[in-house]
C-alpha cells in the first residue's frame, strides 16, 4: 500500500468510527488562540478551566490581555499549569494579534500562509504545532497539524521512522492528503481521539483500535 493510500484508508476508518469530531472547541477563533498557548504540556480539561474564568470576566480578547497586568493573568489561568510563563505567552500572542490585525483576525485570513506562519513563529512561545493549531482551526488556512499522537500513529503504521522530524510528518501529508481545511480539520481531531483512546505511548490497545490490520 502507498503512503497516500495508507493515509487516506486510515482517514477513513477513523471517520467511520468517530464520525464528525467537531474540532476546535471555541466560540471565537481568539479563543483558539488562547487555547492553542494554554494547552502546552497539559491536558484540555484544564484548558478549559483558565477558558472558562477568561470568559466569565470578559477578558477573551486580545486587547484586554494585551493590556493586563500578567501576574493577573497567571492567576486567572493556574489550572492550566506553567501559568507564569504561558501569561507571558498570552500577552506576546495578544500583542501579535493586535499589532497584525487590530484585533480583527478576519483581517489575516486573506494573508499568505506562509508568511502568517512565519511571523507567527517570530512569537516567542509560539512553536510549529501551536502555530498549525492557529492557522488550521482560528484562521481555516489548508495546514497539516503534527503532534505527538500524529508522530505515534505515523510510526506504528509504518509511515514515518520513530524519529521523523515535525517537517518530515507533515511534508509526507502534505503530499499524500487532501488540501482542504474542513478534511484537515477532521484528520487532527480523529488521530488525537485514536491515540488517547487506543494508541497509547505504553500498552496499546492494538486489538480494539479501528486501525487494526492495516500494514
Amino acid at each position: 500500500m502507498t503512503p497516500a493510500a495508507k493515509i487516506k484508508k486510515i482517514y477513513d476508518l477513523l471517520e467511520e468510527y468517530f464520525g464528525d469530531l467537531g474540532w476546535w472547541p471555541a466560540e471565537t477563533g481568539f479563543e483558539v488562540i488562547v487555547g492553542a498557548i494554554l494547552t502546552q504540556n497539559t491536558s484540555w480539561a484544564n484548558v478549559e478551566k483558565a477558558i472558562a474564568g477568561l470568559r466569565k470576566k470578559g477578558l477573551l480578547r486580545p486587547a484586554k490581555i494585551a493590556g493586563m497586568d500578567t501576574a493577573r493573568l497567571s492567576r486567572l489561568i493556574r489550572s492550566s499549569g506553567y501559568y507564569r510563563m504561558k501569561a507571558r505567552r498570552l500577552k506576546e500572542i495578544s500583542r501579535f494579534v493586535m499589532a497584525e490585525c487590530g484585533g480583527k483576525l478576519s483581517r489575516l485570513k486573506s494573508r499568505d500562509t506562509a508568511k502568517l506562519r512565519e511571523k507567527l513563529l517570530a512569537v516567542k512561545g509560539v512553536g510549529p504545532e501551536t502555530a498549525d493549531s492557529i492557522l488550521l482551526y482560528a484562521l481555516d488556512k489548508p495546514v497539516f497539524v503534527v503532534d505527538a499522537y500524529t508522530k505515534r500513529i505515523f510510526f506504528r503504521h509504518a509511515l514515518t521512522c520513530e524519529n521523523a522530524s515535525y517537517e518530515e510528518v507533515q511534508s509526507l501529508a502534505r503530499g499524500c492528503f487532501p488540501t482542504d481545511t474542513k478534511a484537515l480539520n477532521q484528520f487532527h481531531a480523529l488521530l488525537v481521539e485514536t491515540a488517547k483512546r487506543f494508541c497509547a505511548k505504553k500498552a496499546p490497545l492494538c486489538d480494539e483500535c479501528p486501525l487494526r490490520g492495516i500494514k
